[in-house]
């Protein structure tokens, strides 16, 4: 709906402009515009209403870049409403809110095009042996659930997996107490070889307000951003041993939808009981490790973890678990699909709910806009 609205708002406002045209080669008489245009000055009004009306459909259109045309047209209508103020500065309102929303769309975009940097230099680094494919034999020296989940998962007879790409949509709280969901759309990248993931979310928290946000995870090394608006930086954490051991934890757990990385020469395994085993992460001089429990099928029940809760001096460790509520497989290969993210503080915090509506294996590419 607020995006019809401003559609209609753009294109009223870039119909006003025709007044200065009709004006100018004298197509009609305009009692409301009461000072002459030149022919000079009807052609930048025609090119006033012809870059609303450009930039108008590219955003109703959901182009990334209407923003370019957004800004060319308010720089072309200012200046000839500056120079007839007295008869339209009322027209700096639209032109000021056209230009707020281009200045946030140009933030998305350059924010987007920041992760599509990184993606693409991370898929790079991937090292893949396509004619790698998973045996029986090569899981005999796991503990024995590890085994049962990896044969539950289907990935047995099929290729290693190198790189991933996924879809999620998830609702989160930000604090403990928050009542309401906020909901977030995300995509996911992954490499096993060298292990590596970056995650970038947008997330809604009111009509008009939105959040951006990339957690990475590189070289051993975690980072966080998070900007309002995809401007304003809120959160812009790295180079913090906390945050690096727990996005480390993070990808650990995140193994789980792409089983063969269970393999990893930088994953080593030690059974806990017949339905769990700890993994124990080391790389690049940074090490995590996580519980995996599984079902009485053998798929993954929960995942629980020691972690930083934040980089701070302050922050401590907290058990941070993951419960899935569904399965489901894709191209043969059965993952969690519905789960839970939950801090166990004086009393739970379930934070996060994620779906995952669609996954990519070794198809090392990005997503399209």
């Amino acid at each position: 709906m607020r995006r019809v609205l401003f559609f209609l708002i753009i294109i009223l406002h870039a119909l006003i402009h025709l007044l200065g045209v009709v004006q100018a080669f004298h197509l009609a008489e305009i009692k409301e515009l009461a000072i002459p245009v030149s022919e000079v000055y009807g052609i930048l009004w025609g090119l006033a209403l012809v870059l609303m009306l450009i930039a108008g459909l590219q955003y109703i259109l959901k182009k990334t870049t209407w923003w370019m045309t957004g800004f060319a047209a308010v720089v072309v209508s200012q200046l000839l409403t500056i120079l007839v103020w007295q008869e339209a500065k009322f027209a700096t309102i639209p032109n000021a809110l056209i230009l707020l929303l281009a200045i946030i769309a140009f933030s998305d975009w350059n924010f987007n095009r920041q992760v599509s940097r990184e993606v693409r230099a991370m898929f790079a680094k991937a090292k893949q042996d396509k004619d790698r494919r998973i045996t029986k034999e090569m899981i005999a020296g796991l503990p024995a659930p590890v085994q049962r989940w990896l044969e539950q998962s289907g990935i047995i007879g099929k290729q290693a997996i190198h790189t991933v790409r996924l879809k999620q949509h998830a609702w989160m709280k930000m604090k403990p107490g928050q009542e309401k969901w906020s909901e977030a759309k995300a995509a996911q990248y992954f490499t096993v070889q060298p292990p590596a993931f970056l995650w970038a979310v947008r997330m809604q928290m009111m009509p008009g307000l939105h959040i951006a946000g990339r957690d990475k995870f590189e070289q051993g090394k975690g980072a966080m951003l998070i900007k309002l608006l995809a401007l304003f930086p809120v959160v812009n954490a790295c180079n913090n041993q906390k945050i690096d051991t727990g996005t480390l934890q993070r990808f650990l757990g995140e193994i789980v939808w792409f089983p063969s990385a269970a393999l990893s020469p930088y994953i080593s395994w030690e059974q806990k009981d017949d339905r769990s085993a700890v993994a124990t992460m080391t790389y690049e001089g940074t090490t995590g490790e996580g519980t995996f429990y599984f079902d009485e099928n053998g798929l993954l029940d929960r995942f629980e973890a020691l972690r930083y809760r934040g980089g701070e001096e302050t922050a401590e460790l907290k058990p941070w678990i993951i419960k899935v509520h569904r399965h489901d497989t894709f191209h043969g290969i059965t993952i969690p699909v519905e789960m839970e993210a939950i801090w166990r503080l004086e009393e739970d915090w379930t934070w996060l709910r994620l779906r995952i509506t669609g996954i990519e294996y070794n198809k090392p590419e990005l997503y399209e806009e």
